[in-house]
């Protein structure tokens, strides 16, 4: 007969469950330690290849952590927060657009956030002769900054003034050059750097040309702002450099020479500009310019209230009509000195130059009537 079996002591089941516990608390925190100890180099998201990831300005290390993991750049979320707290880069992350290369690691996406994204720049051409609201559609289609914020901007007459310009706009000001920005740069920052060029530009040439600033200074009472709209309206008038300083000094021959009266440039790009941007800035068209197609039409010509129209009104027009270049700028401090009054295109880009009305009919008659004579 067998010995009988005793049932364990309530305190000998209690050490059981004490060892078995302990052991199991010792194994678990074995590995979740071991996980946290590896975890910052370990790379748990099932993503792959070049990941987009945008982080907002004051964005918090919770919300990167969950659009990391919706990315599939990261598993545990939580963990890795945990992690940029224990680094002390939770609230060093910076804002930006990041290119992420995928599978990378915790640790790896700390250092990307805490260093930066590296945006790559945009380049952005801006042409001689363009007008404003044209320089604004070139920023905007590079994705530079938004069309509506610099369209503001360069209407804007009191952020003109607090760049110290004279008139309503930027106009003239925007300064035609390549330059490179990062996508996203706010509107302002953008068109003062253009601004700032112009400034650069216009001061070098001011200091190679004393004596033709002095002489527009003193024979027609010009300052800066003068020069800046003859020399948006020749930046109009030609494309070849070589012609603008004479262009130039037709105009201000028309201006200065007592035998031609009235004192009118007569300037096609002058009504084009007044019936379209003109209104944009003043704020009011007149009822000829509503009525403007493509194509300059008599009632156009003799329009008086267009007050940028060249062939109704003497003088220069109220403002700059584009946004001249170095060449344009230097033809009008540094005209040739020629006697020349008038000008016609040869439909080749260069022009025929005439002293005499006679002289200029005659080049008409020859180059825009096909040896047609002019009607009496």
């Amino acid at each position: 007969m067998g010995t009988p079996r005793t049932k364990a002591s309530p305190m000998r089941r209690a050490f059981r469950i004490f060892v078995l516990t302990l052991f199991l608390f010792i194994g678990g925190g074995t590995i979740v330690g071991y996980q946290m100890f590896t975890y910052p180099d370990v790379a748990t998201g099932a993503a792959r290849g070049t990941v987009e990831l945008s982080i907002e300005r004051g964005a918090t290390a919770r919300l990167v952590a969950d659009a990391l993991a919706e990315k599939g750049l990261l598993k545990n979320p939580t963990w890795f927060r945990l992690y940029a707290t224990q680094r002390g880069a939770a609230s060093r992350f910076k804002a930006g657009r990041y290119e992420i290369a995928a599978p990378i690691t915790p640790r790896g996406l700390i250092d990307l956030f805490v260093k930066g994204a590296a945006d790559p720049l945009v380049a952005v051409t801006v042409p001689e002769g363009k007008h404003m609201l044209e320089v604004v559609d070139l920023i905007a289609q590079a994705g530079i900054a938004d069309r509506m914020a610099l369209t503001a901007k360069v209407l804007d007459a009191g952020f003109a003034r607090d760049l110290g310009l004279p008139g309503k706009s930027l106009e003239g000001y925007l300064y035609p050059d390549t330059y490179k920005f990062r996508p996203g740069t706010p509107a302002d920052k953008v068109l003062l750097v253009l601004v700032r060029r112009h400034r650069e530009v216009f001061e070098a040439l001011r200091a190679k040309n004393i004596e033709g600033l002095r002489d527009l200074r003193q024979r027609l009472g010009w300052g800066d702002p003068q020069i800046v709209i003859m020399a948006s309206i020749v930046e109009k008038e030609t494309g070849r450099p070589e012609e603008r300083p004479r262009i130039a000094q037709v105009f201000i021959n028309r201006l200065l020479f007592p035998t031609f009266v009235p004192k009118l440039l007569q300037t096609d790009p002058t009504i084009i500009y007044g019936c379209t941007v003109g209104p944009k800035i003043l704020g009011t068209t007149s009822t000829a310019c509503a009525q403007f197609s493509d194509r300059i039409r008599r009632i156009h010509l003799d329009d008086k209230d267009n007050p940028y129209s060249t062939y109704a009104h003497e003088g220069l027009p109220p403002g700059p009509i584009a946004n001249p270049g170095r060449d344009a700028l230097e033809a009008v401090m540094k005209p040739d000195k020629t006697k020349y009054l008038y000008f016609v295109a040869r439909n080749d880009g260069t022009h025929q130059f005439s002293a005499t009305v006679a002289e200029h009919d005659a080049a008409v008659v020859t180059y825009q009537r096909g040896g047609k004579p002019l009607s009496k």
